[in-house]
């Protein structure tokens, strides 16, 4: 069965197109990318601006295009944080289905935090234990921590590395005065979710997933891309410490030249850092794994899961349109 997953995030509208059937392992076909920033394009009221909501639907009649052309015979589509908050997400979503036929579903932060889970959970598998992870996207911090597949506690908390940057931040490099508040900050916002997730009890296994702890990873000296998914990659205290005092010093502009760094995501890595550190901080950690797994994945894995790979009438399948796969 050939899959499409769309992802509409804070900074790009992403589709990710594999081959799978349950049970087995999903075999990634092509990957697409529009980088939209849809978080920065809301106005003073919180809503999504004209301009923004006409590249919105722009890209994903693409991507469903594009899914069509790559033989997908299901297409999920579905939103983070910058549709969920915006003042106006009903009336986006709405010109969204009628230009394009693709119903986009909203996902809570807990959602994000469960499907990610279920994603690490499936590559690492049983014997890893109870395991705690950690997701940071554009706008939001997702954690969660289990024995399971589903996981016992899921957070969302707003600590997205573009939501900091763009509140957080008025100079490019930051002053270090804004380093330190932001540092300081973060400690507080953290303390109550550090909490409840250390009563949960000592994770066997903590990892982190998506591209900004892969991107801190990479620039800490963990192994390349090209070096493959199933590569060991870990992100230390001690060398985010590092990282953070060499980076904090640095414009966007030259942060884009470093290795494994993005420019669509250059002028947001410090907050990230930021994030990154304060979270392991406060739950004592030295140490992360990062998995190639992260949302998407879970997306696709739990679609498989309402399938036996013959009959698909009852799993919310709408084809080329949008899935209810949740």
């Amino acid at each position: 069965m050939r899959l499409g997953v769309l992802d509409v995030g804070s900074n790009t509208v992403h589709l990710l197109v594999v081959d799978a059937h349950r049970g087995a392992h999903p075999i990634p076909m092509t990957s697409e990318k529009s980088i939209l920033r849809l978080a920065e394009q809301l106005d003073d009221k919180g809503q999504l601006r004209k301009t923004g909501a006409d590249q919105l639907v722009r890209a994903v009649a693409a991507a469903k295009a594009s899914a069509k052309r790559s033989g997908c015979e299901d297409l999920m589509a579905f939103a983070t944080s910058a549709v969920r908050e915006a003042g106006n997400s009903a009336e986006v979503l709405d010109r969204v289905r009628t230009e394009t036929g693709v119903e986009l579903k909203v996902l809570s932060g807990e959602d994000e935090a469960k499907y990610t889970f279920l994603a690490v959970r499936r590559w690492y598998g049983w014997s890893a234990g109870k395991l705690l992870s950690l997701d940071i996207g554009g706008g939001s911090l997702e954690l969660a921590i289990g024995r399971d597949e589903n996981p016992d506690l899921a957070f969302s908390v707003p600590l997205g590395a573009g939501r900091l940057t763009r509140t957080r931040f008025v100079k490019d490099p930051p002053r270090r005065s804004e380093v330190r508040e932001t540092t300081d900050w973060l400690a507080e916002q953290l303390a109550p979710v550090a909490r409840k997730l250390k009563r949960a009890g000592e994770p066997d296994r903590v990892v982190a997933t998506s591209k900004t702890f892969r991107t801190l990873a990479r620039l800490t000296g963990a192994a390349p891309s090209s070096a493959g998914p199933r590569a060991r990659r870990v992100l230390t205290d001690a060398g985010l410490r590092q990282l953070i005092a060499f980076i904090s010093r640095m414009s966007a502009s030259d942060l884009a030249e470093l290795e494994g760094v993005s420019t669509s995501r250059a002028h947001q890595l410090v907050a990230g850092a930021l994030v990154a550190e304060a979270t392991m901080r406060a739950l004592s950690l030295t140490q992360l794994e990062i998995c190639p797994w992260a949302l998407r994945e879970g997306v696709i894995l739990r679609r498989l899961d309402h399938t036996d790979g013959t009959d698909q009438s009852d799993t919310g399948r709408t084809g080329q349109t949008g899935a209810r796969w949740s």
